[in-house]
C-alpha cells in the first residue's frame, strides 16, 4: 500500500508542480479537454453503466465534501464530476471500476482506496497521529459567508473512527480518511468556491454529472428526510437513467425537477435560463375548478370564468402532470405551483382556453402570452394595502406593505377596534418586529435547526439552533386582531404565522399554509442550472415539525365559485366579522 501511495503522490506532483505551486487552485481537465471527449448524444445507460455511475456518485460525494486534504479542497469539482462520468461509465467489472475510481479520485485524495467488495480489502493507507483537519458543514456552505458554512477545522488525525468506508453499487467498496494531517495553519477553503458552472454544454456527460452533484448535496445535507420519509438512495439510478436519455436541456430540467420533487420541499426548484412568457390572468383552484380571479384587458376573460381545458387538454390532467415536476411538502402548495405553471409557455405563444363563462355560456378563447413581469402584475381585486374596511377596522395586506408603512399605523392603535393582517402571499418587505406590538411579554418563533455534518451520509448529525426572540414594543395592539392565510403562504409568511400560532396572538382564518419554512440554499450546476432547497429543519414551539404540516387556520374558510362570481371574498368577510365582534373567534 505504501508503494501505491508513493506512486499516487508522484502523479500528484506532476499535476500541482513544486511546493510553491501546491497551494494554487487545482483544476482537473474539463470533459471537453479530455482526449476523445466532446458533445455526446443521448443514449440509454446499460445496467453495468448505471451501477458504475451510481458508485462514482457516492465516491465523488465522500471525497468532495469530506476529504479535507489541500488538493481536494481547492479543486474544480464540477470538472471532476464531468471527467469521472466519462471515465467510469464503461467499466466492465468491479475490478475495472475500482481502478477507474482511483484514477479519478486518488490524485485529489491520495489515501482514497477502492477495491472489489468480494475481494480482500487492501491495507489502509497510514495516517500518522497528530494535528489534523476535517470538514465541518453547517448546512452546505456556498461561497465564503452566509448562514450555511463549510469550513475546515482542527481535529486530531489518526483516529480509527475517522477512517470511513462504504460498500457501493457496482460491486466495489471504498475507504478514505475524514481527518488528514496538517503542518501549519488551516487555510480557508470551501468545497464549492471553485465549482462554478465550468461547462456551458448540455450534452449527455454534463447531464449525468449534474445528477451526481445534485444527488450528493441532498444525500449529505438535506435536513428533512426524517419527515418526508423518502428513500433517497433509490432516487439516484432513475435520475441517472433519465439524464442519459434526455433529448435536450429542457427535457433534462424535467429530470432534475423529478429528482427534487422527491424531497417534498416547497423551496425545491430547478431554474434554467430558457425564456418563457405567461398568460396575463390570475386564477386559482377553487372547488376543484380553475377559476379566473382577474385578467388583463383585451383577453376576453371575466372574473368567475372556469377554465376546463388548455390547448385541448383537460386541466385536471395538466395539473397532475405538472405536479410530478413540483417539489412541495403539502398538496396545497403543489396545487398552487401547478396552477400557476399552466400559464407559462414559449415567448410569443398563445393558449386556447375552453370552459364555462361566469354566466353559464361556453368559453372558447385564445389568449396571447406576455412577459412574466407584465403577467404577474395582474392580481385579484383586494382592498388597498392599508384600508379601513369598516369604522375602526383596519386592513393591512402584508403582501404589499413593509415595515416603514406600518410606522404610520402604530400611533393609531388606540383608535382601532380591530385589525386584519392579510398573509395570503409573501411578506417580502416585512420583518418580525411588527409582532412585538401584539404581546406585553417576550414571544418566540419556531426554532431553526441547521444540520452540522462531520461525517458522510448524515451520520451522527448534530444541530445548530436559533430562533427569533421578540421583545414587547409599545403601543400594543388592543383591538381584535385577525390573520388571513392560505396554501400559497410559504417560508417567511409561515415564520410570522408560526409566532402567531405559538403565542396564540390572534385567530387565523383561511386555509393551511405551504408547510415549508427555513432559509433556502442555492447551488449552480454546470450548464447554467440552479438548484434551490430548504437548508434547515423547523420545529414548532411545541416540539412538533413544521415541514409538511404548516400553519393550520383556527377558522377554516374556503372560497367558492359562487362567491367569486358575486364579487365576494368569504375569507376576508369572516375575518372582518371576527374583527368587528359579530362572529366569535375560536
Amino acid at each position: 500500500m505504501i508503494v501505491r501511495l508513493v506512486a499516487c503522490l508522484l502523479s500528484l506532483s506532476v499535476i500541482v508542480g513544486d511546493a510553491s505551486a501546491a497551494a494554487a487552485p487545482h483544476v482537473v481537465p474539463m470533459a471537453s479537454s479530455v482526449p476523445g471527449s466532446g458533445a455526446e448524444a443521448a443514449r440509454p445507460l446499460s445496467k453495468r453503466g448505471a451501477d458504475n455511475l451510481a458508485a462514482f456518485a457516492r465516491a465523488y460525494g465522500y471525497v468532495r465534501f469530506f476529504y479535507p486534504g489541500e488538493t481536494a479542497a481547492s479543486t474544480d469539482w464540477n470538472a471532476v464530476a464531468l471527467r469521472g462520468v466519462r471515465e467510469v461509465e464503461s467499466a466492465t467489472s468491479p475490478t475495472d471500476l475500482a481502478e477507474r475510481l482511483e484514477r479519478v479520485l486518488r490524485p485529489l485524495a491520495p489515501e482514497f482506496q477502492a477495491w472489489p467488495t468480494t475481494g480482500k480489502a487492501p491495507k489502509a493507507e497510514p495516517i500518522l497521529p497528530g494535528p489534523g483537519q476535517r470538514w465541518r458543514h453547517q448546512g452546505m456552505g456556498v461561497g465564503k459567508s452566509g448562514i450555511y458554512t463549510s469550513t475546515r477545522v482542527p481535529a486530531e488525525a489518526g483516529a480509527a473512527a475517522d477512517l470511513f468506508g462504504a460498500s457501493l453499487p457496482g460491486g466495489v467498496s471504498v475507504r478514505l480518511p475524514l481527518v488528514t494531517p496538517t503542518t501549519g495553519a488551516i487555510t480557508e477553503q470551501h468545497p464549492d468556491n471553485l465549482a462554478g458552472p465550468s461547462s456551458t454544454e448540455i450534452d449527455r456527460t454534463t447531464r449525468l454529472a449534474n445528477v451526481v452533484i445534485a444527488w450528493n448535496v441532498f444525500q449529505h445535507f438535506y435536513p428533512n428526510f426524517d419527515v418526508v420519509g423518502v428513500d433517497w438512495s433509490s432516487q439516484l439510478r432513475p435520475a441517472l437513467m433519465g439524464a442519459a436519455t434526455a433529448s435536450d436541456a429542457v427535457a433534462f430540467r424535467a429530470v432534475l425537477s423529478r429528482l427534487i420533487a422527491a424531497l417534498a420541499d416547497g423551496h425545491g426548484v430547478i431554474a434554467y435560463r430558457a425564456s418563457s412568457e405567461m398568460l396575463p390572468v390570475a386564477w386559482e383552484w377553487i372547488e376543484d375548478r380553475l377559476v379566473v380571479l382577474a385578467a388583463a384587458p383585451g383577453t376576453g376573460l371575466s372574473v368567475g370564468d372556469v377554465v376546463t381545458a388548455i390547448d385541448g387538454r383537460e386541466v385536471a390532467g395538466l395539473l397532475a402532470e405538472e405536479e410530478t415536476l413540483i417539489s412541495g411538502a403539502t398538496p396545497q402548495w403543489k396545487r398552487w405551483r401547478s396552477s400557476q405553471a399552466l400559464k407559462a409557455g414559449p415567448v410569443g405563444s398563445r393558449a386556447v382556453l375552453t370552459g364555462q363563462r361566469s354566466d353559464g355560456a361556453a368559453l372558447n378563447i385564445t389568449v396571447q402570452r406576455v412577459p412574466v413581469a407584465e403577467a404577474r402584475a395582474v392580481r385579484p381585486t383586494r382592498p388597498e394595502p392599508l384600508a379601513e374596511l369598516a369604522p375602526g377596522i383596519l386592513y393591512i395586506d402584508l403582501d404589499r406593505v413593509g415595515d416603514a408603512d406600518l410606522n404610520d399605523v402604530w400611533p393609531l392603535l388606540a383608535k382601532v377596534k380591530g385589525m386584519i393582517f392579510d398573509m395570503r402571499g409573501y411578506p417580502a418587505g416585512m420583518t418580525q418586529e411588527f409582532l412585538a406590538h401584539f404581546s406585553d411579554q417576550t414571544i418566540y418563533s419556531a426554532s431553526w435547526n441547521t444540520p452540522v455534518a462531520l461525517r458522510p451520509d448524515r451520520q451522527a448529525v448534530t444541530w445548530s439552533t436559533s430562533q427569533w426572540v421578540i421583545r414587547p414594543l409599545a403601543p400594543r395592539v388592543a383591538g381584535r386582531a385577525v390573520f388571513l392565510t392560505d396554501g400559497r403562504a410559504i417560508s417567511r409568511a409561515e415564520a410570522f404565522l408560526g409566532v402567531v400560532e405559538g403565542a396564540k396572538l390572534a385567530p387565523i382564518v383561511g386555509e393551511t399554509t405551504a408547510g415549508t419554512n427555513g432559509n433556502a440554499n442555492t447551488l449552480r450546476l454546470p450548464g447554467d442550472y440552479t438548484v434551490t432547497w430548504t437548508g434547515m429543519r423547523v420545529v414548532k414551539q411545541d416540539g412538533t415539525p413544521h415541514h409538511g404540516v404548516g400553519i393550520k387556520p383556527t377558522v377554516e374558510v374556503h372560497r367558492t365559485i359562487a362567491g367569486v362570481r358575486a364579487g365576494r371574498d368569504e375569507q376576508l368577510e369572516t375575518a372582518l366579522a371576527i374583527a368587528q365582534g359579530t362572529a366569535l373567534p375560536p
